[in-house]
């Protein structure tokens, strides 16, 4: 019956209901909140059902329909998860789970080529990529050569390489008009978008400087176990790992270093910087640092600091600053935002009180464009290049030189093993003391 649904589909520009055909990849598109828009969960940790939740939190008749993960206890967690949550339909009406959730035992595919089994389903009209990062290309990749529309969670790889085959992938993305939403929620919440507006409309007059922070504590860690390999050990204790998380800068801190971008409506020329582990630096925490400080050097000359560290017991911020020639905006947080001019007079403010939740908006957002039949959203070009930059400071921070775009976008260091297979070794292993090696400024090649 779903593939009778589908053929029907390319067989007519129109049903009743009102769905539309792409006339460039042959693809279906509802706009009828009768019709179910059927998605594929692509990577079943916190983040993904989370995505998943607030997929099927929208105003569409949206089902998941799969499910994939490398490991068969964090899938069946989250179908646990997703099944025990209530849902509404496109009315409000309260409905039954089996509506919103529909994933047999066949249909929940488990090890590393889960992705593929999932995504390559015919009925599957929307995945999520939320897997560990270092995955994303592969499966940004596999999502677009099947025609699917595409959520997918920043950031978007965790190397150069990454970096370029996301470019080249989001470039066919646009040829076949899928719609692709990244998950730098920043740019669907309306306090950062009403001010940024007015950024760029002259409110402040020209950028000449700001900081970005992502100044927090410690996120979680996993012991090894018995018997584990150490592939699995990696994948378990994913944030600790550079191929697989790309370092904290790159994984939380992209959010704040975009929004730099986004202001300044550009990607820095140049970035230098510092880091180290300074109070993370047993055997568990893996590879990464536990600190970062950049400057972020635009083509105009613009400096932009950048700060996001990880220790526990410190002063906290997650949030950005910017300084204009007539004016300048100190805070986003609390959903707020005022642009002041530097006689203290009000220039704008927003008070958010009443602003919807970004991370429900963007899904709002891209299954409304998909119900509509409409081509909508091209994210993934700006979410590859603010990940870029992220990457790139990581570069400078771990070698202690000034780094431009053009060598980081141009470098051949590949993080991704050599093979995916759970007694595979990554690149990276542990020495004979347990500890894991650890770049050092001025000695190590990371670019």
């Amino acid at each position: 019956m779903e593939q009778n649904r589908r053929n029907f589909l390319k067989a007519s520009g129109l049903f009743a209901g009102g769905a539309l055909l792409n006339p460039l990849t042959g693809y279906g598109f509802n706009s009828s909140v009768n019709e179910t828009i059927k998605v594929a969960l692509i990577g079943c940790g916190g983040r993904g059902s989370g995505a998943a939740a607030q997929a099927l939190s929208t105003s569409q008749n949206v089902q998941i329909v799969a499910m994939a993960d490398a490991f068969k206890d964090r899938l069946d967690d989250a179908y646990k998860n997703l099944t025990s949550k209530k849902y509404k339909d496109a009315t409000g009406k309260i409905v039954d789970t089996k509506l919103k959730i529909d994933v047999p035992e066949d249909r929940k595919f488990v090890g590393f080529d889960a992705f593929k089994k999932a995504i390559a389903l015919k009925d599957v009209d929307v995945v999520i990529l939320a897997t560990p990062p270092g995955f994303r290309p592969l499966h940004f990749e596999e999502a677009v050569k099947n025609d699917k529309h595409i959520f997918m969670e920043k950031p978007v790889a965790t190397d150069a390489p990454g970096i370029r085959k996301v470019l080249e992938v989001a470039e066919e993305a646009k040829k076949k008009k899928l719609n692709v939403v990244v998950g730098l929620q920043r740019h669907y919440q309306a306090n950062y978008i009403e001010a940024i507006k007015r950024i760029h409309d002259g409110a402040i007059g020209d950028v000449v400087g700001g900081q970005v922070y992502w100044v927090g504590s410690s996120p979680w860690m996993k012991e090894r176990k018995p018997n584990q390999t150490e592939m699995e050990y990696q994948m378990r204790n994913w944030y600790y790992f550079n191929w697989l998380c790309g370092d904290h800068i790159s994984e939380q801190h992209v959010h704040n270093i975009d929004v730099a971008n986004w202001v300044k409506r550009a990607y820095p020329v140049e970035i230098q910087g510092t880091g180290g582990r300074q109070v993370r630096t047993g055997k568990a925490y893996g590879e990464i640092y536990d600190h970062h400080t950049l400057d972020l050097i635009y083509a105009d000359g613009t400096v932009i600091s950048s700060q996001c560290r990880q220790f526990e017991g410190t002063w906290n911020r997650v949030d950005e600053a910017f300084v204009g020639t007539k004016g300048r905006i100190d805070s986003f947080e609390g959903n707020k935002a005022v642009l002041k001019d530097y006689k203290g007079g009000v220039i704008y403010q927003h008070d958010g009180k009443a602003d919807k939740n970004p991370y429900q908006v963007e899904h709002d957002e891209l299954f409304a464009a998909i119900a509509k039949g409409e081509y909508k959203f091209a994210d993934a070009e700006n979410g590859a290049k603010s990940t870029m930059t992220a990457i790139m400071g990581r570069m400078a921070t771990y070698s202690g030189k000034m780094v431009t775009w053009k060598e980081a976008l141009n470098s051949d260091i590949n993080l991704f093993p050599d093979k995916l297979a759970w007694d595979a070794m990554p690149k990276i292993v542990p020495g004979a003391d347990g500890l894991y090696p650890v770049a050092v400024p001025g000695k190590s090649q990371v670019i």
